[in-house]
């Protein structure tokens, strides 16, 4: 056991069971002799419901979870380089609605269900994920213990829109730096291209990935396929067999019948020839006896 697996752990469990979990945990690191690893997970405070309910979605919807932190870091790019963000804030509130949904869910399946103010805290910790990186890290290890929130939805640092140049100045002006407008304007439009080669290779980056999760779809999609295609023909072979199997249990039950009238026309013919053979053990003892 190591502190990362510790936290995973205790920070999955529900809320009643986190201190008997951190318990244990501690006392396995001491029994294993790793008296810093217990003072660390000893040290882990229970997370808040909302927080809790953060956590279940690293553990139970990390696809979807990615796909918003993903387009947080789309948006902070954007706001970088002065981009539009308008299609980036329409998919980001689609999925911070749909993960609201699954953690309520998830939640009240785990016996917690969320009133409104959690659930709004909820919110506020995962529109807080797209802004900042560091509460992204946080809700992407799934180790929170209160729910967090921004102060708006800019990152400090960040504009909206590109600021605006300045005007331009006479030839003879020069920066505080010694420098002429040319070197200022040079630098400007070197910074510009700067942040548009880092947009670009964020946006490669992205597309690396998401050609990655298709592929993987797609193998996964082959391998339902293929499953689809052997069940199919399972069931062919499985209808056959039964079909087989009710023309035999037909035919078997005729030679049943048939047994059976032979059994009873057997019995009638023995039992005629019992009273026969009675009769003419009767005649013989009394002619036997007249002699």
């Amino acid at each position: 056991m190591d502190f990362s697996s510790a936290a995973h752990e205790l920070y999955g469990v529900t809320p009643e069971e986190f201190v008997a979990t951190r318990k244990r945990l501690v006392e396995q690191a001491r029994n294993a002799g790793d008296a810093a690893l217990a003072k660390r997970v000893g040290a882990l405070r229970r997370p808040t419901l909302p927080a809790w309910a953060v956590n279940l979605l690293s553990r139970a919807a990390g696809e979807e979870l990615g796909w918003l932190l993903d387009v947080g870091e789309q948006m902070r790019e954007a706001w970088a380089s002065g981009g539009p963000i308008g299609g980036l804030e329409q998919r980001r509130g689609e999925l911070v609605a749909l993960l609201v949904r699954t953690a309520g869910r998830l939640a009240r399946e785990a016996g917690h269900p969320l009133r409104d103010d959690a659930v709004r805290e909820v919110e506020d910790t995962l529109q807080a994920a797209t802004v900042d990186t560091d509460v992204a890290e946080e809700v992407r290890e799934g180790r929170l213990t209160r729910p967090r929130s921004h102060a708006g939805f800019v990152p400090a640092g960040f504009a909206l829109a590109p600021p605006r140049p300045r005007p331009p100045q006479p030839a003879k002006a020069r920066g505080k730096a010694g420098k002429r407008p040319e070197s200022q304007a040079a630098e400007r439009q070197r910074a510009g291209q700067a942040a548009r080669d880092r947009a670009r290779s964020a946006q490669e980056e992205r597309a690396r990935k998401a050609a990655a999760r298709a592929e993987q779809a797609e193998r996964a999609l082959a391998e339902h396929d293929a499953e689809v295609v052997a069940a199919k023909e399972h069931l062919t072979e499985a209808a056959a067999d039964v079909r087989r199997l009710r023309r035999e249990l037909d035919r078997a039950v005729e030679r049943e019948e048939a047994a059976r009238r032979r059994l009873d026309r057997a019995e009638e013919a023995r039992s005629h020839a019992a009273q026969a053979a009675a009769r003419a053990r009767g005649a013989a003892d009394e002619a036997a006896r007249t002699r």
